[in-house]
């Protein structure tokens, strides 16, 4: 390539890709302590910024992928060790390097411890969101687990008394940083466990180094958060402190204080809800009264007294009886016209009447009505009957029409 170049010219565009190749050849992943300077996180999730000592400054760039990966909070002045490729931003020909994982500086072998640990209870399934148990909302007692003489019981003790003093309190004391301080911790999460005294335990330290925090990073601890049988709140350091406990725990808080919080529901609050709950009650019970009562009256209308009752029966009844007078006098009066009717026709078919103008009815022996001579012979006896008596006779002749 070095003759290549000598015989003849060559673009902008393949004299920096044939130097970046050289430096990725010539330079594997290594890895590179300095100070975070001009730090410029980009919208994307990208990471740009300068890393730099005494003498001199290089240029860094992180992309999402491994910025999401760094457990700390990147800032101005932090003293890391990157682990990069070095390389050549061709577009600006610029020298930089491409950092694939940070750690803090001067912490290597126990930033690896707690990757390492990190990553093997995570493959485990100790961190498994499907694990973590809800805070209870109303905790009737509130346990702390914590040294006697960390600032982190004082300010967690001050923020539970001010958020709902009535709240009882118990501490479980453990020494929460030096040789054994993890193994301690973990006995005091398992007594609190096996008492059940708790509805919910606080496991707390203020801030410190990774050294400090390192009891929380211990595999005890993480086991013992899990195993406990009361939901465990871990706030351990301050915001942008990150520990085993804190991805065990059912719940990660910021800092002490924030767990005393969340632990507690603030007495203003709860006493804020129950006035609402009274409001909406108060309202719903005025609501059914007042339905109560429109039943009510809707039932009083319906409701008669019996002497009420009676009198208006009597009313009825008296009624009923002068109609059915009415109706029976009116139907008698029509049956008597309609007797007088029946009577004058049948006065006017009556044979006795006739027989008072004159007329005279004239039977044969066995009682039949003679209207025809041919029906007797001479010799036969007839009866007549007349307005008053009746003759026996004897027919001489008949005479036929």
């Amino acid at each position: 390539m070095q003759n290549d170049f000598a015989r003849s010219s060559v673009t902008v565009s393949e004299l920096l890709r044939s130097v970046r190749d050289t430096l990725e050849r010539r330079f594997p992943l290594l890895w590179v302590r300095g100070e975070v300077s001009n730090l410029r996180p980009a919208a994307s999730g990208h990471c740009y910024f300068t890393l730099k000592d005494r003498g001199a400054q290089v240029d860094c760039v992180m992309f999402r992928s491994r910025a999401t990966a760094f457990e700390a909070e990147l800032k101005e002045g932090m003293q890391v060790e990157a682990h990069v490729l070095v390389s050549l931003y061709e577009p600006r020909g610029r020298f930089q390097l491409t950092v694939e994982a940070l750690r803090p500086a001067g912490l290597g072998p126990l930033y690896e411890r707690f990757l390492k640990l990190k990553e093997k209870l995570e493959r485990e399934g100790l961190f498994d969101a499907s694990l973590k148990r809800p805070l209870p909302e109303h905790p009737r007692t509130i346990g702390v687990v914590t040294s006697l003489a960390a600032a982190a019981l004082r300010d967690v003790l001050t923020t539970l008394a001010r958020r709902n003093p009535a709240i009882p309190v118990i501490v479980y004391p453990a020494p929460v940083q030096g040789e054994g301080a993890g193994y301690r911790i973990a006995a005091a999460l398992k007594t609190a466990s096996g008492r059940a005294e708790c509805d919910v335990l606080l496991l707390v330290r203020g801030g410190g180094s990774i050294e400090d925090l390192w009891s929380f990073n211990e595999e005890s601890v993480a086991r013992a958060i899990r195993a406990s049988r009361i939901p465990v709140l871990v706030g351990v350091g301050h915001e942008s402190d990150f520990t085993i406990a804190d991805f065990a725990a059912d719940q990660r808080a910021p800092t002490p204080t924030a767990a005393a919080e969340l632990a507690t529901p603030a007495r203003a609050e709860l006493a804020a809800r129950v006035a609402d709950c009274v409001r909406s009650l108060s309202r719903e019970m005025r609501r059914l009264l007042q339905y109560a009562m429109q039943a009510l009256d809707g039932c009083a209308k319906r409701l008669v007294h019996p002497a009420q009752r009676l009198r208006a029966g009597e009313q009825t009844l008296t009624q009923l009886r002068t109609r059915l007078a009415f109706s029976l006098g009116h139907r008698v009066h029509r049956c008597l016209a309609e007797l007088s009717r029946l009577q004058a026709s049948l006065a006017g078919m009556d044979p006795t009447a006739v027989l008072e103008r004159g007329y005279s009815i004239t039977r044969t022996p066995d009682g039949k009505v003679l209207r025809d001579a041919a029906r007797i012979a001479e010799g036969d006896e007839i009866f007549t009957t007349l307005a008053r008596g009746s003759v026996r006779s004897k027919v001489k002749k008949r005479e036929l029409l």
